[in-house]
């Protein structure tokens, strides 16, 4: 299992549910040379979300693909019965729904004995307070800041107080998990997510629905190392 707070600075992890599928090892292996270390996969059941997207056989594929690290976000009812399968497939993190997992404790003890990190999703009207009883044995803390299910949505703003709330904990705690947030960011969005305490920032459409996605990562990566080295 690779370390919780493995990475210095803000890793921005693209998503590939906005990424061609025609070009999607290209575009890959593009965002890798210009330094990504972290894909975001986000996995769609038609039940808990309204869409469907990417499933095992996909994420296996990526596996071969590539060494990058593999995020799967698991917005799926019923995640126990498949977060071994996703850690056998390829998956290096795994995040569950709060909202989809009745036996939480017992889900993420599941996914950190297949072999990967484990992570809570919080949906937007979920709150921090939700998590208290596993915080302490979480890897990282996954905030939505627009209601799953589609790429493009805008960002919304009480997802940086859910940041802080978390960021707070940690350091009063002396906590390791990684804050990741997803949903909305931009340019424009990712500086006040990131002076908030955001350890990893998820991007789609900023990235891949660009005309060029590699120099579309950069700036993302840049915007969040400023933000980074002006913090107060």
């Amino acid at each position: 299992m690779r370390a919780a707070r493995a990475k210095e600075g803000v890793e921005i992890a693209p998503s590939i549910l906005a990424a061609d599928f025609t070009r999607l090892g290209e575009q890959i292996a593009e965002l890798k040379q210009a330094g990504c270390t972290l894909l975001h996969v986000d996995v769609m059941d038609g039940h808990f979300v309204p869409n469907i997207t990417i499933g095992l056989p996909v994420v296996a594929s990526l596996r071969k693909a590539t060494d990058l690290a593999l995020d799967c976000h698991l917005m799926i009812a019923e995640p126990d019965r498949y977060v071994e399968r996703f850690a056998e497939a390829g998956a290096d993190m795994i995040s569950v729904h709060q909202e989809a997992a009745p036996h939480l404790d017992r889900t993420l003890a599941a996914i950190r004995a297949a072999g990967a990190q484990a992570g809570v999703a919080l949906n937007p009207a979920t709150p921090v307070a939700t998590l208290n009883e596993v915080l302490g044995t979480l890897d990282f803390v996954l905030v939505m800041s627009v209601n799953p299910g589609f790429s493009g949505q805008e960002f919304l703003p009480g997802a940086l107080e859910k940041i802080r709330q978390l960021s707070e904990w940690r350091a009063a705690q002396g906590a390791g998990f990684r804050i990741e947030v997803d949903g909305g960011i931009g340019v424009k969005t990712i500086e006040p997510v990131v002076r908030a305490g955001a350890d990893v920032v998820v991007a789609a459409s900023a990235i891949f629905h660009t005309s060029n996605p590699r120099a579309s990562f950069e700036q993302l990566r840049r915007a969040a190392s400023l933000a980074t080295a002006t913090k107060v």
